[in-house]
């Protein structure tokens, strides 16, 4: 029987997939940022492409993330949007519709994720809203702190994708992300999946007997 199969794109850090590779799962991560080719280590494989020209490899896919660029459709960052001209907002409109389409594809249960931003406007509002707080009680305590802030993030779902029960901590970190000083890095610091959420993904959508024999 195929090993069951994760994917999660335009994912830089791999913390999304961390839970599931770990019960067995193999997990495929997609960026442009990750070296050429595939890179595997245990159970996770980095794959360094554009994710427009890749495909998942044969196999039940039993769940999927994307994390489409919103640099150019995040409502944060509207000041800039006329400077950028139409290109920009219709490149990133067109990363976000592809990973809706192979999200139909995988007939898995999925989310696609972006900070609030102009996609519902030009396609429909998103199915649920989170802080990383939220599900930062999902962590054991001494990693809560990390993740007790807010950035209002949205998922468009679909495939049977459950949101999690909230375990929250108080945002006593406030809006950190917001905070950060410029950096060439900050883009990616700004973008990293909060373990918390990360985890809490995957105990709500988890077969029950996959979650069983990984606590076992």
């Amino acid at each position: 029987m195929p090993t069951p199969i994760v994917i999660s794109c335009f994912d830089l850090t791999t913390t999304l997939v961390q839970p599931w590779a770990e019960a067995g799962y193999l997990c495929y991560c997609v960026d442009l940022q990750h070296p050429p080719g595939e890179t595997r280590e245990g159970n996770i494989i980095r794959v360094g492409i554009d994710v427009r020209e890749w495909l998942p490899p044969y196999g039940p896919v039993a769940f999927a993330a994307f994390f489409p660029p919103c640099t150019d459709t995040a409502i944060s960052g509207r000041a800039h949007f006329r400077r950028k001209g139409l290109g920009s907002v219709i490149k990133a409109l067109q990363l976000f519709e592809w990973s809706a389409r192979l999200a139909a594809w995988c007939q898995a249960p999925y989310f696609i994720e972006n900070p609030v931003s102009t996609v519902s406007t030009y396609w429909r509002p998103p199915d649920f809203r989170f802080d990383p707080c939220d599900f930062a009680g999902y962590l054991p305590a001494e990693r809560q702190l990390s993740e007790a802030y807010t950035k209002r993030t949205c998922l468009w779902t679909g495939g049977g994708f459950r949101l999690p029960e909230p375990k929250a901590v108080v945002p006593i970190l406030g809006s950190k992300m917001h905070n950060m000083p410029d950096s060439k890095n900050r883009a990616n610091l700004r973008s990293v999946t909060p373990a918390g959420f990360s985890r809490a993904v995957f105990e709500s959508n988890c077969p029950v007997s996959m979650l069983a024999q990984q606590t076992s």
